[in-house]
């Protein structure tokens, strides 16, 4: 029987050959045969014994491996493997002594120590490195420093020895200063963090920066300084979307080298991978996971379609024991030095997780939405912390508030009674028959848009949601904002566009469905006329449709104002323009949920938004409005898979394709087939049976029970075994054994896509019932109870603040007194505004009058607090000085017609020129709070002829200004 250690050393000599080493024993040395050779049991001086294995690299000695058998905790053999390297003969040729490459191994882990490291530390790695990679790492090498004393890099002096070669560890303590032009704070501080996490040779670091903060601008940055400085050299940029892919290969385009000028791509090869080939000159490689884990099984090609969703989101989380990633002399483990991991809270589930830890390489996660498994993975290194809150203070993004719509049906379900008339719907062809019904029909709500469809439970959302959008969600506004509803399915998607139409009064285009399942994209981009004039150019794509494509119209034109999705844009998608997040849907993942709720926080200047929405002055906040209760759910960080028939058929049958033989996956799969087989006719059965070369769905069901069977694992490990009757095999071999049954029984459905694919239209063939008789009615429809909490807090807040600073801010001094002791000035206010904007209160206009707004509708009128006069709006109505909260230009207009009528009644009339310049009098008041002489050097005083002209106007222009600034600000 082999022993233990035998093993080990099999599986090492496989490796090492893998690796491009050719093993050879001690008595027949051929060092000519290849650039690397490793040689078993090679003698060492007196006293040091043998090494297991002794490296060498161009016919000189580099390295030794220390062989133990499988189990062993290899950080204990490290000394053995250092006393070894430091035991080579005087007359073995070796470029450094001690030697520097030092692995221990049992064939199944493997640490490698590189004693040229400043602070040598093992590391666990997947593989042997190559030859050639060890060679490159002995060679002397002339490194880059940063003198502090002087500005400029200059080049040290070659040393000897281990000095004389700079590794990776040792130029990461040597980065010269950041350049700090054109980062925000926290890009800056992103990116500093993550250097002084590398300098302490940290393995893996995090970066949390909230949803278009720029973690890709600070990764590009990053990248940039490690190949320059650091000598990276090559740089993964890893996501797992392809439209992530484009987006990145598009900023690092555009990317300007802080030092030199020049574009990132001028100076360093990108390849942004569409085959699965890696360019061999590239510095930087931008790929999906997807493709990556394709390139590692040694497939020649990857259906670029795969590449457009996440796994994250259609099912891969559902494989807990993946097909493993082995091996692949293409593409090993030193490949990259460093892996960027775009949107990681998705990438390191256990389907990608292993691709991740194949390389040899730094892994920065970049993430707005950490989970408790993200911390975990990324040894709680979490170097920077950029929040939704504090990029709200920064004005990166825009803060949101919640809008609550509760129905009976949504909540409750509802009851059919028999006798009545129903809709039955193909779920396939969508076509509906008549059914009268023989007992009564009870639903709940997790039946709603699955097996039961009801009409008017999606009609009262939605008209509920038109009827309050102009009057509480964005009173005084015209424009539908943009709108992005998240639904159930396809299905569910279909029937919210038909009934959105139906309910807003509008034509196909104020409401697309955008999914996976779209046929056609309408692609709209803005170009220049011939008289320089932006003009729209429309064209329609059908074929390899990205999500570009399918998002060109909302994002860039007038229509659609209404977009319903399933998943589509739940993430890594910037739709600036959007200012309503709409949930139909329910979500258990919080990290799924912040990804969703994260499309509506990008922050756009307000020509661009009024370019697709007119009547937006600016986007100042975004709504999510809640129709299935996510605001009062405890969301979870993980997204485990219950035995329970929630989890979707079509999720089922894709972990089983991804390589899952896991029992719960398996036993909820075999129930689903089994209750498919009972409602399948003879023809459908048929139909299965050729496409699965003969199987019927029978007993591919009775494959995968059997294979459940404890008592099966059993006896076919005693039957591998070769044990007699009655021996027990041990529970490894009943795990081996079980593990081959399993994937024995679901080999069927996991090789033959075509028989997955009529699985799940032959289940969709079954009908939906259409419930066109309850009538919903609505609960209720107002701003969250959280909302207005949070509204509460901080007007409590606000009006704390103005008691406590009265004597101490001059524009609170002045409005506080009654009758105004002094005039206030708008340099008093815009001081006022950025004293309440400082941290930690970092408040604005806006948020404050939409915190009134939440707390009493009734006593706000218009949209306010998007000039600063608006603060003393805010105060006057905080004060209890004025009893509703109305925008300062709106109180201004009407002292103004108060004022005019006034003067007609004492005889005092105005000719038409005199008119135009009261009314800009007027609105100038209204913005700046009082006018002096010296505005009338300004727009639009200047264009009537400025201040003299003013004086030929009005002959008591000084009196009239001196009325007016106390009449209207009164």
């Amino acid at each position: 029987m082999t022993k233990p250690e035998e093993t080990a050393r099999l599986q090492i000599d496989a490796a090492l050959d893998e690796a491009g080493w050719k093993v050879q024993d001690a008595d027949a040395v051929n060092l000519a045969a290849g650039r690397g050779v490793a040689v078993r049991e090679f003698p060492l001086r007196a006293d040091f014994g043998f090494a297991d294995y002794l490296l060498y690299a161009d016919g000189q000695a580099v390295g030794v491996v220390e062989a133990k058998p499988k189990g062993t905790t290899l950080t204990g053999v490290e000394l053995q493997s250092e006393k070894y390297g430091a035991g080579l003969p005087a007359d073995i040729p070796a470029p450094l002594r001690p030697l520097p490459f030092l692995y221990q191994s049992t064939g199944i882990e493997t640490r490698f120590t590189n004693q040229l490291d400043p602070k040598p530390r093992s590391r666990r790695v997947f593989h042997f490195h190559r030859a050639d990679t060890l060679a490159s790492w002995i060679e002397p090498s002339v490194r880059v420093i940063h003198d502090p004393a002087a500005p400029e890099l200059k080049v040290a002096e070659t040393g000897t020895g281990y000095a004389a070669r700079s590794t990776l560890r040792r130029r990461l303590k040597n980065m010269p200063p950041i350049h700090e032009a054109g980062l925000w704070l926290a890009q800056l501080k992103a990116v500093r963090n993550l250097e002084e996490s590398l300098r302490e040779d940290r393995p893996r670091a995090l970066i949390q920066m909230a949803t278009g903060s720029g973690k890709t601008f600070a990764a590009i940055t990053s990248t940039y300084r490690l190949i320059k400085f650091a000598g990276a050299q090559r740089v993964l940029f890893l996501v797992d979307r392809a439209n992530l892919g484009r987006q990145a290969l598009k900023e690092f385009q555009q990317y300007t080298t802080p030092d030199d000028g020049r574009k990132f791509t001028e100076l360093y090869n990108v390849q942004h991978l569409t085959s699965n080939k890696l360019d061999p000159v590239a510095r930087v490689c931008i790929t999906t996971i997807q493709r990556l884990y394709s390139m590692l099984k040694g497939e020649p090609e990857l259906d670029p379609a795969l590449e457009e969703g996440s796994q994250y989101d259609t099912g891969g989380d559902l494989v807990r024991e993946p097909v493993p990633v082995v091996y692949n002399p293409a593409i090993p483990i030193e490949t990259f030095d460093f892996i960027f991991t775009d949107e990681c809270h998705r990438s390191i589930y256990n389907l990608w997780r292993q691709v991740l830890e194949y390389f040899d390489a730094y892994l920065v996660g970049l993430t707005a939405t950490p989970s408790n498994q993200t911390f975990g993975f990324f040894n709680q290194n979490l170097v920077t912390e950029y929040n939704h809150e504090q990029a709200v203070a920064d004005g990166v993004n825009v803060d949101f508030d919640v809008y609550r719509i509760r129905t009976q049906i949504t909540e409750a379900g509802s009851k059919i009674e028999a006798g009545l008339y129903v809709d039955r719907r193909d779920r396939e062809t969508r076509r509906i028959r008549w059914e009268k019904l023989d007992e009564d029909l009870t639903y709940d709500p997790v039946e709603l848009d699955r097996n039961v469809v009801a009409p008017d439970q999606i009609r009262t959302v939605i008209h509920t949601f038109k009827e309050k959008l102009f009057t509480e969600i964005f009173p005084g506004r015209t424009e539908v904002p943009k709108t992005l509803i998240y639904a159930k399915d396809d299905s569910h998607a279909d029937d919210i566009v038909q009934i959105v139409r139906e309910e807003f009064g509008k034509g196909n285009d104020f409401a697309q469905k955008i999914t996976y399942r779209t046929g056609t994209a309408k692609v709209v981009t803005t170009k220049r006329g011939p008289n320089d004039e932006e003009v729209e150019e429309v064209t329609y794509k059908s074929s390899g449709l990205k999500a570009e494509d399918l998002l060109s119209s909302f994002r860039n034109s007038y229509n659609p104002r209404i977009v319903v999705t399933v998943d589509m844009i739940a993430t890594g998608t910037d739709i600036k323009p959007l200012e309503v997040v709409m949930f139909m849907r329910a979500v258990k993942s919080r990290t799924f949920f912040e990804q969703m709720k994260g499309r509506g926080v990008r922050i756009i200047n307000s020509t661009d938004l009024q370019a697709v929405t007119p009547d937006a002055t600016n986007k100042t906040h975004f709504v999510i409005v809640d129709c299935v209760g996510l605001s009062e759910k405890e969301l979870t960080d993980s997204r485990p898979l219950e035995r329970q028939p929630t989890v979707p058929f079509h999720k089922l049958l894709q972990a089983v394709a991804f390589g899952s033989t896991d029992p719960d996956i398996l036993s909820s799969l075999a129930g689903r087939l089994a209750r498919l087989d009972r409602q399948l006719g003879s023809a459908e059965q048929q139909t299965l049976a050729q496409t699965a070369g003969g199987m019927s769905l029978k007993s591919i069901t009775a494959a995968l029970v059997e294979a459940l069977d404890p008592d099966r694992h059993g006896e076919a490990a005693r039957s591998a075994a070769g044990l007699p009757e009655g021996a027990e095999p041990s529970q490894e071999q009943i795990d081996e054994a079980a593990q081959t049954l399993l994937r024995q029984a679901a080999a069927p459905l996991a090789t033959n896509p075509a028989l997955r694919d009529q699985l799940v239209q032959m289940k969709q063939m079954f009908e939906q019932t259409i419930d066109t008789v309850s009538k919903d009615v609505v609960l209720d429809a107002a701003f969250s109870e959280a909302a207005r909490e949070r509204a509460k807090e901080l007007v409590t807040s606000f009006e704390q603040f103005i008691h406590e600073h009265k004597d101490e801010i001059t524009a609170l001094q002045v409005l506080y007194s009654r009758p105004y002791r002094q005039r206030l000035r708008f340099a008093d206010i815009k001081a006022l505004a950025e004293v309440i904007k400082a941290p930690p209160r970092s408040w604005t206009p806006e948020a404050l009058w939409r915190a009134y707004e939440t707390l009493d509708q009734s006593k706000v009128r218009g949209s306010g607090g998007r000039i600063l006069t608006d603060i003393v709006a805010l105060v006057r109505f905080a004060l209890r000085q004025d009893d509703e909260l109305t925008p300062f230009p709106e109180q201004v207009e009407a002292r103004f017609q108060d004022w005019l009528v006034q003067q007609e009644s004492l005889g005092r009339r105005f000719a038409d020129e005199q008119r135009g310049w009261l009314e800009d009098i007027r609105d100038h008041i209204g913005a700046s709070f009082r006018i002096e002489a010296d505005d009338f050097q300004d727009v639009p005083f200047a264009q009537r002829g400025g201040l003299g002209k003013a004086y030929q106007v009005f002959s008591d222009l000084t009196e009239l200004l001196d009325e007016l600034n106390e009449v209207l600000v009164a």
